[in-house]
């Protein structure tokens, strides 16, 4: 797992344990087990959110674990052109390479914990794929794509494209150095990500050693997620038994809590997670396909607009079509 790391954890600044006698320690409200499936043109996911109540998931919208897969050479798969309208997308990269094009003139390379973070707004036409020398070569891919929503008033904002390199994202220890924090966005114990929100979230990918312990501050205005990559450990005050591709929402407080297993299966032989939270937006959510908006009717809007031309171009180089919206991450 490259993803950014450290030479040595120990010189990295320390992230506080939260105030035994002030913070509330947030209970496991749920594990669930993400479904695989296919996404694109055929590359495998995890969905991460599968079977959880939108409600505990907002301000997000939609996870997958993209991997972990070793390709052989010509079997590297993307997604064709499509459309997004009403929200944001977050592509992280642990392991290979991944390219981003779009409509507004953003787009590039990813690789090894680099981030590429599209507002699509508005609207916005987008492509993801792997470069030709990686089809070419197969190897190993895998990362993650969450989507964050934009509450009413910031639905048609202007799009935005940020290229997030892994050596911008702020590096941090647990107090005995067991655990490597990478924010990726938000601030912890005062340390800032450089992903820029419109939705207050925090982003984390964290990696534990065996046995080790992450006991982290968390706003309490934030829901709190923790998605488990690779690996094995518990959660919450209960301890409560956490594996590869398990997702645990926490309950309100102000602390939360991840124990790595002292046995760790799998290539890392780490415990590799995904913390996640952010301020609940509470308006309706109307999602189907590539667009999430607040009623039905614009739902219809989005797909008309898209039919007539009105979320973007294809720039001139490509000679690629839209593909129709189809009705995955339907949420309604």
């Amino acid at each position: 797992m490259p993803a950014v790391t450290a030479p040595d954890i120990l010189v990295l600044p320390r992230v506080p344990e939260p105030d035994a006698a002030t913070a509330a320690e947030r209970p496991v409200m749920s594990v669930t087990t993400a479904p695989s499936g296919f996404e694109g043109e055929g590359f495998p996911v995890r969905r991460a959110f599968a079977g959880v109540d939108l409600q505990q998931l907002d301000p997000f919208i939609h996870m997958d674990q993209m991997g972990e897969v070793e390709y052989a050479p010509g079997e590297p798969k993307g997604t064709p052109w499509h459309p997004h309208r009403g929200f944001e997308t977050v592509t992280y990269i642990i392991d290979g390479v991944f390219r981003h094009q779009d409509s507004n003139g953003g787009g590039g390379l990813i690789t090894n914990g680099d981030t590429q973070w599209m507002t699509a707004g508005g609207g916005i036409l987008h492509i993801e794929e792997p470069p030709e020398e990686l089809v070419m070569s197969g190897g190993l891919f895998h990362g993650f794509q969450l989507w964050v929503n934009l509450p009413r008033r910031l639905k048609m904002t202007a799009p935005r494209y940020q290229d997030i390199r892994a050596q911008q994202v702020s590096l941090l220890s647990s107090p005995d150095g067991g655990a490597l924090i990478r924010v990726i966005a938000g601030d912890l114990a005062g340390h800032p990500g450089p992903g820029v929100t419109h939705t207050p979230i925090s982003l984390l990918h964290v990696t534990l050693q065996p046995g080790a312990r992450l006991h982290l501050p968390w706003r309490s205005d934030f829901n709190a997620l923790v998605y488990v990559l690779g690996g094995s450990g518990t959660v919450g005050p209960d301890h409560r038994p956490l594996r590869t591709g398990q997702l645990a929402v926490f309950g309100a407080g102000d602390a939360l809590t991840v124990d790595a297993a002292r046995t760790q299966e799998g290539p890392g032989r780490e415990l590799d997670i995904l913390v996640l939270g952010g301020q609940p937006i509470r308006e309706p959510v109307a999602a189907y396909g590539p667009f999430v908006m607040n009623t039905r009717d614009e739902l219809v809007q989005a797909f008309e607009d898209f039919q007539a031309g009105r979320l973007g171009s294809i720039p001139a180089q490509h000679d690629e079509v839209p593909a129709e919206p189809h009705p995955g991450h339907d949420v309604l």
